[in-house]
């Protein structure tokens, strides 16, 4: 099973709720801003706990809450690329790729650079790159960590139509080159039926 969830999370009054079990390993959550995507992918992260439920991912018991499983985010391994990348500004590109790098990623350095096209980058500070440019490293930064699981918050939120052509080719490829399986937040449903992912809609 790639993605087991049903959770559900009260914040500020406001109910948040997943129920979502299935074997196909792209997931796109859609729905309208302010519906809870985001708070979804922080639970599977590790980030925040649900109030109660059962998170599982490849097969992996994340968070079960009757069976007092919590497994700490830094033990998940997820590669979480946040809507806002989070780059680290006082690191070049290089740098930030290099970050939280594991040995056992099956993504060498030379190959995440080759299929995202951002070895040309690697001496650039973030503040001098486009929005396209900083999410291909912020995807390359979270594929290089060797995570068991990808987390994409809104990763073609404010790119043009030509960077975010690009970006969903870089996801294409990450699906051809690695078996990892991908929960992928948008609003926008043409993105998940790009990418011929399984769709969840989150309501109000």
């Amino acid at each position: 099973m790639s993605f087991d969830i049903d959770v559900k999370r009260t914040v500020g009054g406001r109910s948040i709720a997943l129920s979502c079990s299935t074997e196909s390993p792209l997931v796109a959550l859609v729905g309208p801003s302010g519906v809870g995507k985001t708070s979804v992918l922080d639970m599977v992260a590790g980030i925040a706990s649900p109030d109660r439920g059962r998170i599982a991912v490849a097969g992996q018991t994340l968070f079960d809450s009757d069976a007092g499983i919590d497994i700490p985010a830094a033990q998940r391994q997820a590669g979480y690329v946040f809507q806002d990348r989070r780059l680290f500004p006082h690191m070049r590109v290089r740098a930030n790729l290099a970050y939280g790098r594991r040995a056992a990623t099956t993504m060498n350095m030379d190959d995440v650079l080759a299929f995202l096209g951002i070895g040309h980058l690697l001496d650039r500070w973030p503040h001098s790159l486009s929005g396209g440019e900083a999410q291909r490293v912020a995807i390359g930064r979270a594929l290089l960590s060797g995570p068991r699981f990808l987390l994409l918050d809104e990763p073609l939120s404010s790119l043009d139509r030509d960077r975010k052509a690009d970006i969903l080719d870089a996801i294409d490829q990450i699906r051809g080159r690695s078996p990892i399986p991908i929960l992928y937040v948008t609003h926008d449903i043409g993105e998940a039926e790009r990418l011929s992912a399984l769709v969840v809609t989150m309501r109000e």
